[in-house]
């Protein structure tokens, strides 16, 4: 049964501007799967999308091809789309992708040369998860957190590592915000970035490497152990 989390004013003929219909179509499944309004397991068939997005089924197939390629969903022929899971494992592993490509991401930055205006963005990005921490605002602070770790791509300057890694990144979107509260208050995680700016600034480059790959460790550590010790073993 069709589950409508879409924007019709987005999704529908208002809205559009000049994207693509495949583009929108693209987007709007893509959110629905990351904010977990079309949890894992989740199935439709294609003329289902296509009514709910009210397009035709030749963008909403060239959708789903790509969310396919993205490994958020599968596709079988005449039978629709379903999303897929992620377990601990899958975690665990996209995790140590993100840890090595993220760390080297900072060390290129480094070896580059980063500055004072590429350091406020960062401190800005660290200033805003302190004041989404101190009002208990953990979406405000997932967000910030994710503007901070966006900024070091960038400045790696490596479009190639960067578009693997935010790959990855949505993957393993869902599986933070359905456990961001489930969590200890994430403290240690603005710690660790005024840490890595403060290297940055210092220009220690190798510092900030092992700053930012601990704290990736770290991370990926204790989302896996709390899946497996909730029992989450799929989600």
């Amino acid at each position: 049964m069709m589950a409508d989390g879409v924007d019709r004013n987005e999704a529908g003929d208002g809205g559009r501007g000049d994207q693509p219909m495949a583009t929108i179509a693209y987007q709007t499944l893509r959110r629905n799967i990351l904010e977990n309004r079309w949890p894992p397991g989740f199935q439709a068939t294609e003329q289902e999308v296509a009514s709910l997005l009210g397009m035709s089924r030749t963008p909403v197939r060239e959708a789903l091809m790509r969310l396919q390629q993205e490994g958020l969903v599968s596709v079988v022929p005449r039978h629709g789309m379903r999303v897929l899971p992620i377990s601990p494992m899958d975690m665990k592993e996209i995790y140590e992708i993100l840890t090595s490509l993220e760390a080297t991401a900072v060390e290129l930055a480094a070896q580059r040369g980063v500055t004072e205006a590429d350091l406020a963005g960062l401190e800005r990005a660290s200033a805003d998860m302190e004041a989404a921490l101190s009002r208990d605002d953990l979406d405000a602070w997932a967000k910030a957190d994710e503007s901070f770790h966006s900024q070091l791509l960038d400045l790696g300057g490596n479009d190639k590592l960067k578009s693997v890694v935010l790959n990855f990144w949505d993957r393993a979107h869902r599986a933070r915000m359905v456990t961001l509260k489930l969590r200890p208050k994430p403290e240690k995680s603005t710690q660790d970035h005024a840490a890595l700016v403060a290297a940055l600034r210092r220009g220690k480059g190798n510092e900030a490497y092992l700053i930012h790959r601990e704290h990736r460790e770290r991370a990926g550590r204790e989302l896996v152990e709390l899946l497996q010790r909730l029992g989450l073993n799929q989600l």
